[in-house]
């Protein structure tokens, strides 16, 4: 019998390059992946620092109502005061200093329910920033390992990168509700 002999450097190379392509073609989805995580991280980024910013705004403004809240009763202490010695002294408070002192515990009423809201909000906004900069960690996580996977070629260090990516998108999305 007679053997045939079959060339297989032709087929070696074949398959080389088809390994190759293949091998191009998830580097290509790779990169894809990573610049996709790189957009997300950065409008996670611009968000948590658009909170951040809220946040802070929404306080200072609530510590402008507590010192508007302290003027308030500072006015009150002093009216009551004039009321209280002239009482001492034998003669009668002024109508309009005794409404201008009730006037001024209203006041204060509506002032403190603002600074409260305001304190309330900055909470808020702060909650939000905190989930968004913990998206942002996740993403630049997730982007290491997509580089990573590229330099290793190693597949399901990849999949961990989509897979953090999605944790990361979720972190996005719970800031809208």
């Amino acid at each position: 019998m007679e053997e045939i002999e079959v060339p297989i450097e032709h087929l070696q190379e074949q398959l080389n390059e088809s390994t190759r392509e293949s091998e191009e073609k998830w580097i290509l989805l790779v990169a894809l992946t990573a610049a996709i995580l790189a957009v997300l991280a950065a409008i996670t980024s611009l968000l948590a620092g658009h909170y951040a910013n809220e946040a802070m705004i929404e306080q200072l403004q609530a510590s402008d109502q507590w010192a508007y809240y302290q003027a308030k009763g500072i006015k009150f202490v002093v009216i009551e005061s004039k009321i209280d010695l002239l009482k001492q002294l034998g003669r009668e408070a002024s109508p309009k200093d005794e409404e201008k002192a009730l006037q001024y515990k209203e006041e204060q009423k509506e002032i403190e329910k603002t600074a409260h809201e305001k304190e309330s909000k900055s909470a808020l906004y702060l909650l939000l920033h905190n989930k968004l900069a913990r998206g942002v960690t996740v993403f630049q996580v997730a982007i290491a390992i997509c580089a990573i996977s590229a330099l290793t070629k190693r597949k399901w260090l990849w999949y961990g990168s989509i897979l953090l990516g999605i944790i990361g998108s979720l972190l996005l999305l719970m800031s809208f509700f």
